[in-house]
């Protein structure tokens, strides 16, 4: 194990002095060659010398050249290119994923972190000469604290595993990005999802991580066994890993927050006769203070595309659904404020789902929004984006993008969690139509810097994976990206962990 203070000492060995010159230890030359070092650094095949090395680190079943293999592992659930890692391998400790790293820094060899396979960005896809690390060996609820509400889980262990496992406890974990999702590949890609407005996104309820850096080194993010609800010890190496998207680091475990099941839960559906009015209901709902867990909006096409699929009869329309959470007189008390507002802006009178069979199909349905898009276009890829901004600006940027899609021809749907600001616009498309991809592009591209230029994000919660770079450097900065780099350059200097994701060439 390595500590926080001998981390920072690595971080502070190759950090340039106060107005740009290089310390002492480090001339300038060395620090541009290790900056430049997550950008231009080629890689060779991987030798057979080297898949002997992994067979006895891990045994011969638990590494794998097949094709097949390294095909499943070298895409998400995105539209980009699937790209083959040369070789997967499946490590059941931490141990064995330090020794796997060891080997790979002493190669020099792109380690790429794999869990479920569910992201939106292309964040797992491989390249030449690198080494998939499938985590779902480490499979294990480590340990349950029910009187702390906490929990420490292993990267094989996906929300639904802990959700059943927890069922009896009176408690659950509620962060929810609609897939069945790897909760370390979540807290690794920042995922947040449905509940956020109300439970918040994983870089709130992450307690601790235990990670395993580019030189095999282990270490826990906020000390070994630590599990407090805050601290202020010390950098916050924690969030640091949260949303780093495997290119800092193995995710070999995480500590949760969790949460008490509700007295009371109850979901609605209402209808507006125009975008505006739903959105401005939104926004009067959350500036009103009332504690929503649920309030997503559905655009009419959107609407029509999960009535197919779904077997839903709602009114082709733009659409909120919502849930409620709390004791029974405080959900009561919410609804009744939530369809004063509702009425306000001439939306339809509600219909109730209060059984769980009822509230599972509803969200059910808002989970499989992306699938149901897709039905609409079969045989096509999935390209989803998503935004996020303040909340008073929504109702003017998901406009001005149903008006871009009308005016580019594009078939593409509207659904966000926008209780947060946050929406996504999924668009069925032809990988191999180079104009039309382009065409695409250019919409995500204008998505994204329009959120940007009104105070907000090129994504709230799929990550920047390949997908996302240039937006990246137009909302951070390009000095922000230059601070980036040089945290990845401290503990990644040869730009091992999942290259090219996060900072473009």
């Amino acid at each position: 194990m390595i500590s926080s203070s001998r981390l920072l000492s690595k971080l502070c060995s190759v950090a340039p002095s106060r107005g740009g010159r290089a310390p002492v230890s480090c001339t300038g030359i060395c620090w541009t060659r290790r900056l430049l070092a997550t950008s231009a650094v080629s890689h060779q095949a991987v030798p057979s010398s080297v898949v002997k090395d992994f067979q006895n680190t891990l045994g011969d079943e638990n590494v794998s050249v097949a094709e097949a293999v390294c095909e499943q592992h070298g895409h998400d659930e995105s539209y980009h290119k699937t790209i083959l890692p040369d070789v997967v391998v499946y490590p059941r400790t931490t141990q064995e994923v330090s020794e796997v790293a060891k080997i790979c820094s002493q190669h020099k060899l792109p380690m790429v972190p794999f869990g479920t396979g569910t992201g939106l960005e292309g964040g797992v896809t491989g390249m030449k000469g690198s080494v998939c690390i499938d985590m779902n060996h480490l499979d294990q609820i480590v340990s349950l604290h029910p009187e702390d509400f906490d929990v420490t889980v292993e990267p094989g262990v996906t929300r639904h595993d802990l959700n059943y496992h927890l069922r009896d406890a009176g408690l659950w974990f509620p962060i929810d990005p609609g897939a069945n999702a790897s909760l370390c590949g979540m807290a690794a890609t920042s995922a947040s999802g449905t509940n956020a407005v109300r439970y918040g996104t994983m870089k709130e309820n992450v307690l601790n991580l235990e990670v395993v850096l580019a030189d095999g080194t282990i270490i826990d993010t906020a000390g070994k066994g630590q599990r407090a609800k805050k601290s202020a010890a010390g950098y916050n190496l924690t969030s640091l890993f949260v949303g780093s998207e495997g290119t800092l680091g193995v995710i070999t475990k995480a500590t949760l927050r969790l949460h008490g099941i509700p007295e009371a839960m109850v979901a609605a559906v209402c209808s507006f006769d125009s975008v505006q009015e739903a959105v401005d209901t939104v926004t009067q709902v959350m500036q009103c203070g009332v504690p929503m867990a649920r309030i997503e909006f559905l655009d009419e096409v959107m609407m029509e595309a999960c009535n197919k699929f779904s077997h839903l009869d709602h009114k082709v329309a733009p659409t909120l659904f919502l849930e409620f959470h709390g004791s029974e007189d405080s959900v009561k008390s919410q609804v009744q404020y939530v369809e004063e507002i509702v009425s306000a802006n001439n939306g339809s009178e509600f219909q109730w789902a209060d059984r769980a069979e009822d509230r599972n199909k509803l969200w059910k349905a808002r989970h499989d929004c992306l699938y149901a898009t897709m039905a609409e276009r079969p045989g096509r890829k999935a390209l989803s984006t998503d935004v996020c901004v303040p909340i008073s600006m929504l109702p003017q940027i998901i406009l001005e993008t149903k008006q871009d899609l009308q005016n580019i021809g594009l078939y593409g749907t509207i659904v966000g969690h926008v209780g947060d600001g946050n929406f996504h616009v999924c668009i069925p498309i032809q990988p191999d139509d180079q104009a039309e991809v382009k065409t695409v592009k250019d919409f995500c591209d204008r998505l994204g810097r329009r959120a940007i230029d009104i105070g907000g994000t090129c994504t709230g919660e799929h990550g920047i994976g390949l997908g996302k770079r240039e937006l990246l450097v137009r909302e951070i900065g390009k000095d922000g990206i230059q601070t980036m780099r040089r945290i990845k350059s401290a503990l990644d200097p040869d730009n091992l962990m999942n290259p090219t994701k996060i900072f473009t060439t």
